[in-house]
C-alpha cells in the first residue's frame, strides 16, 4: 500500500472541496438561508450520492454512461429540470424568509438531505469526474480495484464532509448574526434562487 499516494490524494481532494463550485456554494446558502442544522443536513445529503458515483465507477456503470452520449445528455438535462424545479418552489415560498433560531427548527431534514442527495446523484459530470479522478490515485498493487476505490470514495467522502460542515457552521453563524433584520430575508431567498438556477445552466451547457 503507497501511503504517499493515499496523502497526495486527500490533499488534492481538500483543495477541490475548498475551491468554489455548485455544492459547497448551495450549501453556504442553504445555511444562510437556514441555519447552520439545515446546511449540515444539505451536506449529508451530498456527500451520501458521492457513494452512489464511487459504486457506479467501481462496478464499471460509470463506463456506460461515459460511452452513451444520449444517456448522459437525458440525464444531464433531467438534473437540470430539477434544480429549476427547486428554484421555482424557493420562488413560491414567503417573499421574506424569517431568518430567525425559531424557524430554523421548521425545516424538514430529512427534506433537505434528500434534496442535496438528488442534486449529486443526478449530475452525470460528478461521474465522469470519478472516472477521470480515482484511477490515477489507486495506491496497492495486491488490493482488488473495486476495494481501492470504495477506500478512495470513503476518504473523498469524508474529506468532503468535514470541509462542506465547516461551510454550513460559518454560513450558519452568519445566518445567526442577521437573525431578526428587515429585508435581509429577501435578499438571501432570492440570492439562493440565483444559486440554483446557475447550478442548472452549469451543469447544462458546460462541456
Amino acid at each position: 500500500m503507497d501511503y504517499e499516494i493515499l496523502t497526495t490524494f486527500i490533499g488534492a481532494t481538500l483543495v477541490l472541496a475548498i475551491a468554489p463550485g455548485p455544492d459547497n456554494i448551495y450549501v453556504f446558502t442553504q445555511s444562510i438561508s437556514n441555519g447552520r442544522r439545515n446546511g449540515l443536513a444539505t451536506t449529508a445529503g451530498l456527500i451520501s450520492g458521492c457513494l452512489v458515483h464511487t459504486t457506479l465507477l467501481a462496478f464499471g456503470v460509470s463506463a456506460v454512461l461515459k460511452a452513451n452520449n444520449r444517456l448522459f445528455v437525458f440525464i444531464k438535462v433531467f438534473g437540470a429540470c430539477y434544480l429549476i424545479y427547486l428554484a421555482w418552489q424557493t420562488i413560491r415560498s414567503k417573499m421574506t424568509l424569517p431568518l430567525t433560531k425559531d424557524a430554523t427548527s421548521d425545516k424538514n431534514l430529512v427534506r433537505l438531505f434528500r434534496q442535496g442527495f438528488l442534486m449529486n446523484v443526478l449530475n452525470p459530470k460528478v461521474t465522469l469526474f470519478f472516472i477521470a479522478f480515482f484511477p490515477a490515485f489507486l495506491f496497492s498493487d495486491t488490493m482488488s480495484p473495486l476495494l481501492q476505490f470504495y477506500v478512495l470514495g470513503l476518504l473523498f467522502m469524508l474529506v468532503s464532509a468535514i470541509t462542506f460542515g465547516s461551510i454550513a457552521m460559518l454560513a450558519g453563524s452568519i445566518s445567526d448574526r442577521l437573525a431578526g433584520k428587515v429585508g435581509i430575508g429577501s435578499y438571501v431567498k432570492w440570492f439562493q434562487v440565483v444559486v440554483l438556477l446557475s447550478i442548472a445552466a452549469y451543469l447544462l451547457f458546460s462541456n
